[in-house]
């Protein structure tokens, strides 16, 4: 039997499993799927058609000393998978939520601190460990066992490898691998599943070239290549990302 508290707000045609608690203040969208043992507390805001597996913990308070039991919140957007075991803490004083985007999936024990901002389209595999303040923009992929350092930002579409140990900042469209974690390319695969065209994936690629392979340091390789290559999407999103990187960007070869 579970536990749902009368003033949690459940949409139509959620099925909830044996043995799970939903606490009171957590609104549930139509069509959810809630397996068993799993625990949604307070300050939950689940979107439509998400599925989690036994054993989650949703909208925990944070694992942050300086929390004082402000009242936050813990959003999962629609369409969103999250396997067994996987933890979402709720936010902190700092941001206010904590953040998983529409069509997401987070492997089973998968780990999202406090205030943390997951994109969309994002895939999260087994046992990451993301600490608080993370963001994650739409359609990164991240490979198990990764440790995501406090306040570390991982740009769209970079392909991350599995067991990384990430301290800096990870600029978009690229793979992230080796040890401490650098550039290793673009990540070309994705790119062209996602329909770049290759006019876009050249650019892209030469634009990296010039940032990592040039011999000019950030500061320079950013000038040059405002300079140099023509304002559009692809290099306007590399060069914002940099500039407002505040961990610094994660080194080349």
């Amino acid at each position: 039997m579970s536990c749902v508290h009368p003033d949690a707000r459940l949409g139509s045609d959620v099925l909830v499993g044996p043995f799970t608690t939903i606490d009171k203040n957590v609104e549930i969208g139509d069509g959810c799927r809630i397996g068993s043992n799993v625990t949604i507390l307070e300050g939950a805001r689940i979107g439509r058609n998400v599925t989690i597996f036994p054993g989650a913990v949703i909208s925990a308070i944070p694992q942050d000393l300086k929390f004082h039991g402000e009242e936050t919140t813990a959003h999962i957007g629609d369409n969103c998978t999250l396997r067994e075991c996987v933890t979402v803490n709720r936010g902190t004083a700092s941001k206010g939520r904590t953040v998983v985007g529409s069509n997401t999936l987070l492997m089973a024990y998968t780990h999202v601190a406090h205030d943390c901002v997951i994109g969309n389209n994002v895939i999260v595999s087994n046992a990451t460990q993301f600490a608080g303040e993370v963001v994650v923009d739409d359609f990164a992929v991240i490979g198990g066992g990764s440790l995501i350092h406090q306040f570390c930002h991982i740009g769209s579409h970079v392909m991350l490898q599995g067991g990384a140990l990430v301290n800096k900042d990870i600029p978009p469209y690229i793979r992230a691998a080796r040890e401490p974690i650098s550039y290793a390319g673009i990540n070309i695969v994705g790119l062209k599943r996602r329909r770049f065209t290759a006019e876009a994936i050249n650019e892209i690629e030469e634009i990296y070239r010039l940032l990592y392979n040039s011999g000019m340091n950030v500061s320079e390789a950013v000038a040059h290549i405002e300079a140099e290559v023509a304002q559009n999407e692809v290099r306007d999103t590399i060069l914002e990302f940099v500039r407002n990187s505040e961990r610094g960007i994660i080194r080349g070869y």
